[in-house]
Parts: structure tokens; sequence; C-alpha cells
């Protein structure tokens, strides 16, 4: 078992502003073990009938339940999850909640009230370095190849039929009972092509012919995948410069296991460190900012990019690099970037740095920093380095 104090902190610091947390994130991102590592916090297993008849009325169980921190784990098969929500937030102010679900709209598709102004939402994501306190995380190239859920991270073999199993349960238990989609075949061999090309350039009609399914139909699964956390969709930053290009997005699969998986490795070249590590660092910003400010990208018509960019409120825009070595750094697509959207915080975030360092290349001030650095990010504001 990995025990990850930094979310549970997170957990503690949402409870102090909202009496509802909603934690979501993949199934075996661990969101049963976190909620049963929450001290003074009594678990409830809603995936159990005696649990759901407990709950039936949900005055008699709030009043009933011995203690005012409680984890409701799966609560998307309760009958109606937001009634037990709302009651609790409006009328047991001192009572706290934990509730989990394998994807956002698994528990919001039952919701008929919004919980707006009684919930906060936090996604727990695959294995960031806030989670590295124990020797084997150390290893970057067991994280690339296993990925990033405890428990295929921790297996001491790597088996491709974990992976496997593990889109079956998805489509099983998230997508089948969730969304009423009928074509398995086509819905799965696109999630498998998009994990495969992971952080490429999104063609929806190319995966079209390919699944034998409408540009619609893709469309519709693109959505399903990136509302229940498969995907990451890191759409185009831009200012209106005719140069910039606007409406091509890149998808990222939510794991390198399930990329190494998808492209038959089973073991990481050399030449693809730098490929996992920009997976890597999406991971841990996407972590940190739980979707504020959106992690975007930047791509010009004469092939200058930068890997990733945040925008936050009031403030210029950072611009992040992806470098498994230092020393692999071009600015060229930084300068790009910052001759049409000024800013001071340029960073490259790489492998071989130990501590935060700046260096001026070609006129462009630019921080070189480890991954464990990107958790001094503060949104709407420079990052303290």
């Amino acid at each position: 078992m990995i025990r990850r104090p930094w979310w549970e902190a997170r957990i503690r610091a949402l409870w102090e502003r909202k009496p509802i947390v909603w934690l979501s994130g993949v199934r075996r991102a661990g969101k049963t073990v976190l909620c049963k590592s929450l001290e003074g916090v009594q678990y409830y297993d809603c995936e159990l009938p005696s649990v759901r008849r407990e709950m039936q009325d949900p005055e008699s169980f709030l009043r009933a339940a011995n203690g005012k921190f409680l984890a409701l784990d799966e609560i998307h098969r309760l009958d109606d999850p937001a009634l037990l929500l709302k009651i609790a937030a409006d009328h047991f102010p001192d009572v706290h909640i934990v509730a989990t679900g394998s994807s956002t709209l698994g528990a919001s598709a039952k919701f008929r009230d919004t919980l707006a102004g009684r919930k906060a939402e936090l996604q727990l994501t695959p294995l960031c370095e806030a989670d590295s306190n124990f020797p084997q995380y150390s290893d970057r190239t067991r994280r690339f190849l296993h990925g990033g859920l405890p428990g295929f991270f921790l297996s001491d073999m790597r088996d491709d039929r974990d992976y496997s199993e593990w889109m079956e349960a998805f489509w099983a238990r998230d997508i089948l009972e969730l969304f009423r989609l009928e074509r398995r075949s086509s819905f799965l061999k696109f999630a498998e092509l998009l994990m495969a090309q992971s952080g490429g350039r999104f063609n929806a009609a190319s995966f079209a012919a390919s699944c034998g399914v409408s540009r619609p139909t893709i469309m519709n699964y693109l959505a399903i995948l990136e509302a229940t956390h498969l995907v990451l969709v890191v759409r185009p930053y831009h200012g209106g410069a005719a140069k910039e290009i606007v409406a091509t997005p890149c998808v990222y699969a939510f794991d390198t296991g399930f990329v190494a998986w998808a492209q038959g490795l089973h073991e990481i070249p050399a030449k693809e460190k730098g490929f996992f590590w920009e997976h890597l660092v999406l991971n841990e910003l996407d972590a940190i900012l739980q979707g504020s400010p959106s992690i975007m990208h930047w791509r010009d018509k004469e092939g200058h990019e930068v890997d990733f960019v945040l925008a936050p409120r009031g403030a210029p825009p950072i611009a992040i690099e992806a470098k498994w070595s230092a020393d692999a750094f071009e600015p060229e697509g930084m300068q790009a970037f910052r001759a049409l959207h000024p800013g001071i915080v340029n960073l490259v975030v790489s492998a071989n740095v130990d501590q935060p360092f700046e260096r001026e290349m070609k006129g462009l001030a630019v921080t070189f920093c480890p991954l464990s650095a990107l958790a001094n990010l503060k949104t709407g504001s420079d990052p303290d380095f």
C-alpha cells in the first residue's frame, strides 16, 4: 500500500472550505486506499448492498453516523447520491464527507441537484512527485513502463493482461453502465489508438476511418474519454495572430503505463525517454493545477511550438518545455512564443536537473528546474523558485 499524505492534506484543506469533497479519478488510481488512510474518517463502501440499504433514509443515516467525517466510496452506486449529499450539506453542518467515484460524470449523471456551493472537487491522478516517499519511485524507467496506478507500479512483473483487463473493466463499469454505448469494439479501438498515438495532434476524420464510425461519434467518444479522465485534451493557446495554430488539440493518455502497453513496449528505449518524460510533466501539472488554469500548448504555422502553456487569470502566460536532458533544449520555439505573448516565466523541466537555475539564451531568461519544483507554481502569480 502507498500512503499519499499530500492528497490527504488536500482533502482536509478542501473541507475547510466546503462540507463535501468529490474525489474523482480513474479506477485503481488509489481512491479507496486514500479514503481509508484518512485518520478519524468513517469509511463506507457503497458497492455493498447492506451499505446502500443503510443509506436509503439519508436523514437517519447521517444522524446515526458515528463521527463527523465520512468517506462514501463509489457513491454513484446509490439511487440518488445527490440527495444524500445535499441533505448532509444543508442540514448536518458538522458532517464532512469525501465522496468517490470512477469518473466525474459517473456521479453527476445521477445528480439531479448540482450541489453548487456545497462541494469542492479533487481529481486523484496517477503517482506524482508528491507521492515519491518510497524508494521505487526514483526509478524513472519503471515509472514510465509500469505507469502510475499504485498497484501496477508496485507489481514486480509488468503483465500486458493487467492493462487489457483494466480496459475491459473500464468499458463494463464506467462506460456501459453510465453512457449506454453500444459499439464496444469501436470505442475500445479508439481508446487504444489514442493511447498508442498519445501526445499527437488530434484528427477526428482519421480516427473515424480507422474505427468505422462517423466523425460526430468520434467526437462523442473523445468527450467521454476526457470526462472519465482516460485522456487529457491539451487545447491550443492563441492570441489571434494569423500564424498561430488555433484548432488542433493534442491528446495525451492519462498514464505512461497504458501508453507503453498500447505501443507494445516492454522496455523503454533511450530515444523514447523524452516522450515519456513529457507525459510525466503533464501528469505533475494536472495533479497540481486541477484544471485551473487549463493546461494548453502552442504552435505556429512555421513549426515553432511550446509543450505546455498556462494562462493564469490576470497574469502573463507561463511557457513550459519538458526535456529529458537540459542540454536538449533549444530556445527557438519559446522565443517565437514570447514574440507574440510577452512574459517572464519560461520553464524547462528536466530529469537531469536537481536544483532550479536560470540561464539567458539568445536574450530569453529561462529557468531550468526538476519535476518537483512545479509544486511551487502559484496560480495567478509567478512561480516561487
